[in-house]
């Protein structure tokens, strides 16, 4: 079903998935997803887009969105496209007032949209826009689209979703400052803001990733031939998240690999700066 190969099969075991239990779950409530034009945001829309839901899709790209939209709406959903960059103010402004005139409230947010950028900081050096256009996406839009949407969520006794990385729980590697340093501040954020949102009602998930088969990791070499998710998989387990109200979903093998990250934090740093030293000295610095 996900076309795995047997590697990938045995790091990412699939876990049995009822749609039945989804859609029970979801009947009748309002979900919004961001970054729902593709990937693994594409595959939630068309999956919860089989249950009698009202379905927010918000991505850049307007088109995509119109196309997805159709063909789920041949089903018993509803859908309502929000074509917006959520770096932009304005556009996120016209977002979060639409959130506001919802007859029906909102139930469910799956902040899904992000940027992923494998750049070395000497290459960095005079493009300080690598690193706020990656926290703008990161971790402002998803902190800003909360704060209006809490009191929704609130009335509803919601659930936020977080589409995150295993490198949030991880050793910080090379060449990742960007993407880890904004994807590691918002799920600090939420999980700061956990114990308060429980207080409201309010249920979160955190979905810990590895590699997934994604058009973002495209235009990355160093990710071709590697094992990754099917983006398919990844709805299920989001589903599985909302239906059983799980905190955290992470690899079964994450567990050893943070411990390990743990315990031997200095010798790993021993090892990356030799690795990176020999790379620097291999390519000559460029």
């Amino acid at each position: 079903m996900y076309n795995y190969t047997l590697l990938e099969k045995f790091l990412f075991m699939p876990r049995r998935f009822k749609l039945s239990d989804l859609t029970k779950a979801v009947e009748g409530k309002t979900v919004l997803i961001t970054g729902a034009s593709s990937g693994i945001g594409k595959e939630l829309a068309l999956l919860f887009g089989k249950a009698r839901v009202h379905l927010i899709l918000v991505a850049r790209r307007q088109e995509e969105l119109q196309r997805i939209g159709e063909e789920i709406e041949k089903g018993n959903a509803s859908v309502s496209i929000f074509p917006a960059d959520l770096r932009n103010e304005k556009e996120m402004d016209g977002l979060l007032a639409f959130l506001h005139e919802l007859p029906d409230g909102l139930d469910i947010v799956i902040n899904n949209a992000g940027l992923s950028i494998n750049r070395p900081v000497s290459k960095s050096l005079d493009r300080y826009h690598d690193f706020t256009r990656t926290m703008a996406i990161n971790y402002f839009a998803p902190v800003r689209l909360l704060l209006t949407a809490i009191p929704l969520l609130a009335k509803k006794k919601g659930h936020i979703v977080n589409v995150s990385t295993i490198n949030a729980l991880l050793h910080p590697v090379p060449y990742w400052a960007a993407y880890q340093a904004s994807k590691g501040a918002f799920d600090t954020w939420l999980r700061s803001a956990a114990p308060e949102l429980k207080a409201q009602g309010i249920s979160t998930s955190t979905i810990y990733l590895p590699l997934v088969k994604t058009p973002m990791i495209a235009p990355t070499a160093a990710y071709l031939g590697k094992p990754a998710m099917s983006p398919v998989h990844v709805a299920e387990i989001i589903g599985r998240a909302i239906c059983h109200n799980r905190k955290a979903y992470k690899p079964w093998w994450l567990g050893s690999v943070e411990l390990a990250s743990l315990l031997f934090r200095k010798p790993l740093d021993m090892l990356v700066s030799r690795l990176v030293k020999k790379k620097e000295e291999g390519t000559g610095g460029d």
